[in-house]
């Protein structure tokens, strides 16, 4: 009798927690849908409120607390852009991929001359592709090989989807924080993705342009981990690593570097070696360099460095989930349509909702929020418009 009286009241508890955490979820998603996005409109013929992108950012006030949507034309912005620390809640929304563009030649000072830097946290772009034209495209180019950089990203949980950031030396400075890039491109020769952030690439193209060296090796990655606790990372999870010449997967910056290729495709411009410790020869177990399920021609790990990591299941599970850079459900949270989440890897949501909620997080994988204000006037002729208010150690 005790033991079913004890079985009743722990079915009643059960459907009680259950009860409330459905309700919360609900409001959630109500809370999520009833939200209404400001969207102003950036077109050079005078047809939105602004004629180019920083003038828009511009208009975002200090300290902003709410999402505000920069639709952006089609076409090709040539000029520099930038997203202040002090603005935050920024969407930047361009046309179809491939079909608006921001071009800027500012080179040799990484800190100073990237085509586009985003200092803000929460900061969401979509289908823009970023160009350092100084090196590119190094077929028509005669200037001399420099840092030149396309994009700077330091601000924290930062979402680029389907977006292409272009360039030939240091293209992508993924300086700090929590970024995940979803189908986008890469390209570049030389440590075209450095820097210190905590970072998940899904589903991305790395393209490697290593034939403009001219007979040398490129490196895709130089990341900057600095010591054993810090969290910070390059994971390329089901990735395709494609191109010209020959390059190594990576180099370190600094002297606890982690990358992991998970799952990746990767073609012959791999050289055998797969990995170098540069100027950290010597030091080579506090480096994090690993390869887990890769295929094509260049995936072959007979001829890898021997102090290539291994990593247990366990490892690989923390480090190329979502709850790599997302433990507390930040992304689900963010104004893009969720099932970006799913797309080319149809298991990743639920594991990513399983690991929040361990964590004491609520993730919210039905939302799927496409906001009607953040289409263009050309694309949806009725919206209304609504005004609104250091350099790098070398090699």
């Amino acid at each position: 009798m005790a033991s079913f009286f004890c079985k009743t009241l722990v079915f009643f508890f059960m459907g009680f927690v259950e009860l409330g955490n459905a309700r919360y979820i609900s409001d959630f998603q109500w809370k999520q849908q009833k939200m209404k996005y400001t969207t102003v409109y950036v077109d050079p013929s005078g047809h939105g409120q602004f004629k180019t992108i920083q003038s828009a950012i511009d208009s975002v006030p200090q300290n902003n607390q709410n999402w505000i949507c920069i639709n952006i034309k089609a076409g090709q912005y040539r000029e520099q852009v930038k997203i202040p620390r002090e603005k935050p809640y920024i969407y930047l929304k361009g046309g179809d991929q491939g079909k608006t563009s921001v071009t800027w030649d500012a080179h040799d000072s990484i800190a100073t001359d990237a085509t586009f830097t985003s200092e803000a946290d929460n900061t969401i772009v979509e289908s823009i592709t970023f160009i350092n034209s100084y090196n590119y495209p190094p077929k028509s180019n005669n200037n001399p090989r420099v840092v030149a950089v396309a994009a700077m990203i330091s601000g924290d949980k930062s979402v680029f989807y389907r977006c292409e950031f272009l360039g030939l030396q240091d293209t992508l400075w993924d300086v700090q924080g929590r970024h995940y890039f979803k189908l986008c491109t890469i390209e570049g020769a030389v440590d075209f993705i450095f820097g210190n952030g905590q970072s998940l690439y899904e589903s991305c193209t790395i393209s490697v342009n290593a034939r403009a060296l001219e007979g040398l090796a490129g490196f895709i990655t130089a990341q900057g981990r600095s010591n054993p606790k810090d969290e910070s990372g390059f994971v390329f999870k089901n990735c395709n690593v494609i191109g010209s010449g020959q390059t190594f997967l990576g180099r370190p910056w600094r002297d606890y570097a982690r990358v992991i290729f998970y799952g990746c495709n990767m073609s012959n411009v791999i050289t055998p070696e797969g990995w170098t410790a540069g100027v950290y020869v010597g030091k080579e177990k506090q480096l994090t360099f690993a390869e887990e399920s890769c295929k094509g021609m260049g995936s072959s790990t007979s001829k890898r460095v021997q102090w290539e990591a291994k990593l247990s299941q366990q490892e690989l599970q923390q480090l190329t989930s979502l709850s790599f850079i997302d433990n507390e459900g930040w992304i689900t949270k963010q104004p893009l349509k969720m099932d970006i989440l799913n797309q080319n890897d149809p298991t990743d949501v639920n594991t990513h909702a399983s690991a929040v909620a361990a964590a004491g997080g609520v993730a919210n994988t039905s939302v799927d929020i496409n906001n009607p204000l953040c289409l263009h006037p050309s694309d949806n002729p009725g919206a209304m418009l609504v005004s609104s208010p250091f350099n790098r150690i070398g090699y």
